[in-house]
């Protein structure tokens, strides 16, 4: 799944690409993604990120909300040849190009809603991310640091591969109760998380399987991952074996040498 810097990437391409730009036309290739009215004609304004959402702010006064889900993806076409259409959910025409949704599993979601942010947002590593205000959170929660990072409704954007990597800089266990976690601790997260999420994002995300950016190239952060994917090698830091355990139905890698 895309997470916080794979959609930054998209967020900061598409400003690029179609800021100030006029829709053509919203062709939708699939129900499932409903019916999208009084679309074309609308003129895109710079597109932003939130948690793991793509939003596309209208010109009269809603917004475009896309969440890419599993294996959700846009891909922007300049040139007139015929797009290859399997997998291809909706195709955004303007007069200077395509963008289209390539979306395998069909999990992705499209909404035009009122463009207002949520009333109360989660926390944004990027943005706001206050490890006293998540210290006083979470003091009566028993559920794992790494789920608690994992969960959207907590904090904003990050995802299985970020979190292990955070998890790993900051040093601590993935399985230990958040409430066990100090402030110290927190603020470690804090520190350690932003770098994590911005070098990810200067390399256009982390290409495992089948993420590409808006180009169709592929991310290369997975040449920078400390733990991720690499049960069974030895720690960057400490040289002890990096371990891979299910933690809530997720593959979760960690060092238990350094990692306490």
């Amino acid at each position: 799944m895309p997470e916080l810097p794979e959609v930054e990437t998209l967020c900061r391409q598409l400003k690029e690409v179609v800021s100030r730009n006029v829709i053509s036309e919203l062709r939708i290739l699939d129900h499932k993604l409903g019916e999208l009215k009084n679309v074309a004609g609308c003129t895109i304004n710079a597109p932003y990120r939130t948690g793991k959402g793509i939003n596309l702010p209208l010109g009269n006064g809603t917004v475009l909300r896309l969440h890419l889900r599993m294996t959700g993806r846009l891909l922007w076409q300049a040139d007139q040849l015929p797009l290859e259409m399997a997998h291809i959910r909706f195709v955004m025409t303007f007069n200077h190009g395509r963008l289209a949704l390539i979306d395998p599993r069909r999990f992705a979601t499209l909404t035009l809603a009122d463009d207002t942010p949520p009333p109360q947002a989660p926390f944004d590593p990027l943005e706001k991310f206050s490890p006293r205000r998540l210290w006083d959170s979470v003091r009566t929660k028993r559920l794992p640091i790494k789920s608690f990072l994992l969960d959207q409704r907590a904090v904003s954007g990050i995802g299985n591969i970020y979190a292990c990597e955070i998890l790993h800089r900051a040093s601590l266990n993935p399985q230990r109760a958040v409430s066990d976690v100090s402030l110290v601790e927190w603020q470690r997260i804090a520190k350690e998380a932003k770098p994590i999420l911005l070098a990810a994002i200067g390399c256009r995300g982390t290409s495992i399987s089948d993420w590409r950016d808006l180009f169709g190239r592929p991310g290369e952060y997975q040449h920078h991952l400390q733990v991720y994917g690499r049960a069974g090698q030895p720690c960057p830091r400490c040289g002890g074996p990096v371990t891979r355990i299910k933690l809530a139905g997720r593959g979760t890698f960690f060092c238990p040498d350094c990692q306490k």
